[in-house]
């Protein structure tokens, strides 16, 4: 038979079962409809509850990670957000372009949200290193953390952006399709955690920083805070002295 759609599909098979049900009672026999139709449909119908129970594991997991790292629920909802802008931007594409649902197209939400989550953990750690440093003021802390986090965000981003962009090179529609959509996918996260993130961070900021942001769980270390050492002090006999050092390394070794 023609591929009549999925929505189709459900309204014709509740027919011919309620057809056959009349001709062959329950209680008398036991029928089973079957063909290729009927087997894809309800293969598709199967892929498509496992996607959503996939997304809502994920979303759970990465939820309850950045509550037990920042200890703000308003934290877990900001950065989820600028995630679930990509994968909406992603479903719209599909459905403009009448791209089924599939065994290869299934899987793009799951991989993006994931991947995407990533830099959004990697901003928001570095933008509550910063706070410390600023003295808790919200626009400098967030230009100071986009200032070092974003070049990393864009160079990761293009690279993945490629990566998957040359699966658009096989011969499978389904390989096509998964990189294509990939790919876009993992795009327009860059831009949401480059623009709107912040965003939100700096609209929401009497509401975001509370005390159980500033005290997380976790504490983060900053491998990249520099040591001043002329302010270094060696405590000797309840003395303290101060060693004043060159930055020079040969000087430094003769010191040492």
């Amino acid at each position: 038979m023609a591929d009549i759609g999925t929505d189709n599909m459900q309204t014709l098979l509740d027919s011919v079962e309620n057809d056959v049900y009349s001709v062959f009672p329950k209680d008398k026999y036991d029928v089973t409809i079957t063909g290729l139709s009927v087997i894809f449909f309800k293969g598709t119908k199967f892929l498509i509850n496992n996607l959503f129970i996939s997304l809502a594991i994920a979303i759970f997991l990465i939820a309850a990670f950045m509550a037990l790292l920042f200890r703000s629920f308003r934290m877990v909802l900001i950065s989820l957000l600028p995630n679930f802008f990509p994968l909406l931007i992603t479903a719209g594409i599909m459905g403009y372009f009448s791209i089924p649902i599939k065994p290869s197209t299934i899987l793009i939400f799951s991989i993006a949200f994931g991947i995407s989550v990533d830099d959004t953990i990697h901003f928001l750690a570095k933008y509550r290193q910063e706070l410390k440093i600023f003295n808790w003021n919200i626009k400098k802390s967030v230009v100071a953390a986009l200032r070092e986090t974003g070049y990393s965000m864009i160079y990761t981003s293009i690279v993945l952006f490629f990566g998957f962009g040359i699966f658009t090179a096989s011969s499978f529609g389904g390989t096509v399709a998964l990189g294509l959509l990939v790919s876009i996918t993992l795009l327009v996260a860059m831009f949401s955690n480059l623009i709107l993130l912040p965003t939100l961070l700096l609209g929401l900021e009497k509401l975001i920083t509370t005390k159980a942001f500033k005290e997380p769980l976790i504490s983060i270390f900053d491998e990249e805070e520099d040591i001043e050492l002329n302010d270094l002090q060696i405590k000797k006999n309840d003395i303290i002295e101060t060693k004043s050092y060159k930055k020079d390394e040969s000087d430094n070794d003769n010191n040492l």
